[in-house]
């Protein structure tokens, strides 16, 4: 058989994904925040989008777009006509901003900004300057301590090794890097660190710059002068205190329980992280991007927080004007990308938003139980059965979950939450949530006895007989590892330390 080239035609169906299909995908799974900064970016970088401020919907044009082009349009048809405008404010008025971002460096006198109020008490132009502009923030710790350590420390040596341990703390204030390594990397002797060190002990907050929550202790008794040998050998076996293993505590101490008793409540009156009182990162609080609320019919209303999403236009006049008087293929091009990618943005964000709800919708209709009688009845739910619900695909289900959190009459939940695998039922019924097994199994702890303390076979057994739930006892030990409780001895320690106590 001989071979030669020869042309083919074929035919054949392909999904590829588009950059803007790909970029839809990415937007489904951002949080409210993440998708915020996005159209920012997209505001600064795209001429034609812009954000609505109190309009209705994103279909809606801007009332105020006719006006903005008309304005621009007069703007540029005077600059091409050459003549001179010599009033600032006509000149901000025209690139649509501010006098003081045209003229930075002009003085308030001569933009005409407002200076204060006059004799009524009113400012010029109708409006106070927004004071929080004027409140102080928190100070940093590490403001805080290189200030303190320009008077402790006198040698320039120090001073570099004192700066090389402030930037070594944690948000709590507790040293993170190791002597000999600051040692090592300065060139240093390490008992000049030593000494450093403990100069910086000194400073305000007391605490600052221990390397165990003991040291830390140790550093505001001794600031009170209250730390003696007996209190050191508490700190030292603070390993028993955690285990509520009291006999064994008071017998290392050397004290009986009265005297146990108030040393403890003076290791309650320390802040072991005291450099949590200063400024540090910003916690950004939680937002629920759906609300579920009860409706008049019985059933559940899911609507979604409005405050959260971000609402965009697309300017079809500006757009008009600027391409009937541009001539170059590049600004033409320019322009039809804009449009194109501002009425992708705008679509996408509808999309965005009825696929949260669709979603939403989904979850509260299975998980009816959790919402009306708490989270006993929270039933098995996986994301395949989301999906096939809907019609939609799994990951899609995936990533509109993520980082999305629900508002509900029980409390706020990340809408990942409900999702759970199954436990099977010993009698043969229905399976159950793993999440109402965990909430089962803390009920049976904190009932318990200290004469009758459960342990994780006792549990299984009870799971098993009372509530038909087929667990094993290796996963009710899971559960409980993962909900941060000890072991039934320790809990037999604790309680009996607390009945004592009493």
């Amino acid at each position: 058989m001989a071979l030669s080239p020869r042309l083919e035609f074929r035919q054949a169906q392909s999904l590829t994904l588009t950059p803007q299909l790909m970029q839809s995908i990415k937007l489904l799974q951002l949080s409210h925040l993440e998708l915020n900064d996005f159209v920012d970016a997209e505001l600064l970088r795209n001429p034609l989008l812009e954000r609505e401020e109190g309009g209705e919907g994103s279909d809606a044009e801007p009332a105020e777009a006719p006006e903005r082009a008309v304005e621009l349009s007069a703007y540029e048809d005077t600059v091409a006509q050459g003549d001179r405008i010599k009033d600032a404010d006509q000149i901000a008025e025209g690139y649509d901003t501010a006098v003081e971002n045209v003229f930075p460096d002009a003085a308030p006198s001569e933009i005409g900004a407002v200076a204060g109020p006059d004799r009524n008490g009113s400012f010029e132009g109708g409006e106070a300057p927004d004071l929080d502009q004027f409140v102080a923030s928190r100070p940093r710790l590490s403001d805080h301590l290189e200030a303190q350590a320009q008077m402790l420390l006198r040698t320039q040596a120090d001073r570099l090794i004192g700066q090389h341990l402030i930037d070594g703390l944690n948000e709590a204030g507790y040293l993170t890097v190791e002597l000999e390594a600051v040692a090592e990397l300065l060139g240093a002797e390490l008992g000049d660190v030593e000494a450093v060190l403990g100069a910086l002990q000194t400073c305000d907050p007391i605490g600052v710059f221990a390397r165990s929550v003991a040291e830390c202790m140790a550093l505001q008794l001794r600031e009170r002068d209250r730390l003696d040998p007996m209190m050191q050998r508490l700190l030292d076996n603070l390993g028993l205190l955690a285990e509520h293993n009291m006999a064994a505590l008071m017998k290392a101490v050397g004290c009986d329980r009265e005297d146990l008793a108030d040393m403890l409540g003076e290791l309650r009156l320390l802040d072991p992280r005291p450099g949590l009182a200063f400024d540090s990162a910003p916690i950004e609080a939680v937002v629920p991007d759906v609300f579920v609320r009860s409706g008049p019919d019985g059933g559940w209303q899911i609507e979604l927080n409005t405050e959260t999403l971000p609402r965009v236009l697309v300017n079809r006049v500006y757009y008009a004007s600027v391409t009937k008087k541009t001539r170059d293929t590049a600004e033409k091009t320019f322009l039809s990308d804009c449009l194109q990618t501002a009425n992708w943005l705008t679509k996408s964000l509808d999309q965005r938003a009825q696929t949260i709800t669709k979603v939403a919708a989904e979850i509260v209709r299975q998980q009816d139980g959790f919402l009306t009688h708490g989270v006993a009845h929270l039933k098995p739910m996986t994301l395949k059965m989301v999906a096939e619900e809907i019609e939609m695909h799994e990951s899609t289900v995936s990533r509109v979950t993520a980082n999305k959190y629900m508002a509900t009459p029980r409390g706020l939940y990340e809408m990942k939450y409900f999702f759970t695998t199954a436990i099977a039922s010993a009698d043969g019924g229905g399976d159950h949530s793993a999440e109402a097994v965990r909430h089962r199994i803390r009920q049976l702890i904190d009932a318990e006895l200290a004469s009758d303390i459960l342990s994780d076979d006792t549990i299984a057994d009870m799971l098993r007989k009372e509530q038909g739930i087929d667990v094993a006892r290796r996963t009710v030990a899971k559960y409980r590892e993962g909900m941060n409780i000890p072991s039934s001895v320790i809990r037999r320690r604790q309680k009996k330390a607390l009945q004592k106590i009493a």
